[in-house]
């Protein structure tokens, strides 16, 4: 048998699925420099309006070191980055996310309300990627709000009987559960099947990459995302980490 077209076809096929990882992945890089860039832009706009403090520096400085990594990724084209597992405080990860958020919390006198019950908050997991997990999330609240909206973020120690049941598997130890809810315009529920699809946005200007990236790396922490929206009274993201390692 002549196996030349099945042969040209196969090459064909392997060639656009390539073409299309790197279309995902220069995708990819582009939102997550943008998103590092935030404080970039917020260190730079505060500084016309009055002396930059100390901390707002380290915060451009720590984000500054988190695009050269991802630059030198990109350059390597070696597939989407691996986390660097290490014992993290996920109060303090949220902590800074909202620091890196604060500029436009601020343009919207957005409120906060912090409830952090969770009394052991400690997990293993890369501090730079949970990070720009949460800075989606919360970013996306903010968005999702106008003027005088209210974000929440809450910790808690959840036992099994408690999570949701579609992450339900078997017995397991209590779960280490983190809430972003806000009072926005909410989610269609037509549109929540499809929030975490890649490139699937309803805002003008939206990659559709924000919410894809951020269960990216929380299936690679080995941790769970569920939503819960009403249109015109709100959504609350929920992520459940890993059972908490023994002391």
């Amino acid at each position: 048998n002549d196996l030349t077209s099945a042969r040209r076809l196969e090459f064909d096929i392997s060639r656009l699925d390539r073409l299309a990882n790197i279309g995902a992945l220069s995708a990819s890089m582009a939102h997550e420099i943008k998103n590092a860039l935030v404080a970039v832009k917020t260190f730079t706009e505060l500084t016309l309006a009055r002396q930059p403090g100390s901390e707002l520096g380290e915060v451009a400085q720590r984000e500054l070191t988190r695009v050269e990594s991802i630059v030198t990724q990109m350059l390597k084209f070696a597939g989407p980055s691996q986390p660097k597992f290490a014992p993290v405080r996920i109060h303090e990860i949220l902590d800074h996310s909202l620091r890196l958020a604060q500029y436009q919390m601020s343009q919207k006198a957005i409120r906060l309300r912090r409830d952090y019950q969770a009394g052991a908050d400690g997990v293993n997991g890369d501090d730079y990627q949970l990070e720009q997990a949460f800075v989606n999330l919360i970013l996306n609240a903010v968005e999702a709000m106008g003027v005088g909206g209210t974000l929440r973020l809450e910790t808690q120690v959840l036992a099994p009987e408690d999570m949701p049941a579609a992450l339900h598997e078997g017995k397991q130890p209590p779960r280490l559960c983190v809430t972003v809810s806000d009072t926005g315009v909410g989610i269609p529920a037509e549109n929540l099947k499809h929030l975490f699809e890649p490139f699937f946005t309803t805002k003008r200007g939206g990659t559709g990459l924000g919410l894809a990236i951020t269960r990216r790396i929380l299936e690679e922490h080995h941790a769970a995302i569920s939503v819960e929206s009403e249109v015109n009274r709100g959504s609350s993201f929920r992520v459940f980490f890993a059972p908490l390692p023994r002391a």
